[in-house]
């Protein structure tokens, strides 16, 4: 748990290697304040989903118990029994936590703010009534445009923009979605599929790159094929895990690292970080008990 704490705090200074987390700890301190913007889907979702008038089910909304029962003693949509990653970047991070961006009341922005949506994708016709990526980006231009009057003109905006984090955790409904229609999908069609996720990702880091991001951080596809859901609909593979969800996470994860790669060569002071979620959950899973005393939660929609 210490390293992967670690690991998180590094995220947020976008220091690339690990083999001495606490020299991005010091060097944060010595920093100037950084925001933190979130887009993803239901494991950075902070109850964005509350607020979508009815248009999600309340399975995606996460307000009922026991959601939230272990830190803030009442659900507030998220769809843990605790905090998520961006709850604990936020707080090493110094930061407050990230309310839903959708919350009705006025929050400062000088911390940044959280546009995930439980059950969004990558893809616009994924889980309809949920904040898709697209739709997510649209919400940040709004946003920007709200910082350049609080900051006294564009200028200072830019400049705020440049030294925020940019963290995402998304794609998994995605290929969720695919699977349930595709089961038997050929490795061509899956390789298709993927270059249109990450074709249309990269397509919104591009434009978001535009806008004065310049740091970027992944949670990559976990082990979709380990989730309880899939394998309750698959009784058949027993405690195994379904391989053609792990197949497209991991070549997801190969095109999005490749993707990062070339945006950084190309891109002018574009910057990334990427947590490794799939091996860091799935020896979890198939290590169980390397891991005694220390609970994880899976919760992916």
């Amino acid at each position: 748990m210490e390293t992967f704490l670690s690991f998180v705090f590094c995220i947020i200074n976008l220091c690339v290697s690990l083999k001495n987390p606490r020299i991005c700890y010091d060097k944060f301190k010595a920093e100037e304040h950084k925001a933190l913007f979130v887009f993803g889907d239901s494991l950075f979702d902070p109850g964005n989903n509350q607020y979508l008038n009815g248009s999600t089910d309340e399975g995606t909304q996460a307000t009922s118990w026991p959601y939230g029962q272990s830190f803030f003693d009442h659900p507030t949509g998220r769809l843990s029994d605790g905090r998520i990653v961006p709850d604990f970047i936020a707080q090493f991070a110094n930061l407050a936590l990230l309310p839903p961006y959708l919350e009705s009341s006025v929050h400062p922005l000088i911390d940044g703010a959280n546009f995930a949506s439980a059950g969004a994708g990558v893809l616009a016709g994924t889980h309809p009534g949920t904040i898709h990526i697209r739709k997510q980006l649209e919400y940040f231009k709004t946003l920007k445009n709200s910082l350049k009057q609080q900051l006294n003109g564009a200028e200072e905006a830019e400049k705020f923009l440049r030294r925020a984090v940019y963290l995402f955790s998304i794609g998994g409904n995605d290929y969720f979605d695919f699977y349930s229609s595709n089961p038997n999908a050929t490795e061509s069609d899956q390789r298709a599929y993927v270059e249109m996720v990450v074709g249309n990702l990269t397509s919104v880091l591009k434009e978001l790159y535009s806008l004065g991001a310049r740091k970027i951080a992944f949670q990559n596809a976990g082990p979709l094929g380990c989730v309880p859901v899939m394998k309750s609909m698959n009784p058949e593979i027993g405690t195994n895990c379904l391989e053609q969800p792990l197949a497209l996470a991991r070549l997801h994860n190969d095109y999005l690292s490749i993707s990062l790669n070339s945006l950084q060569k190309t891109l002018p002071g574009f910057e990334h970080a990427i947590f490794d979620y799939y091996n860091s959950l799935f020896d979890r899973v198939n290590n169980p008990s390397k891991y005694d005393g220390l609970y994880y939660v899976l919760l992916i929609v």
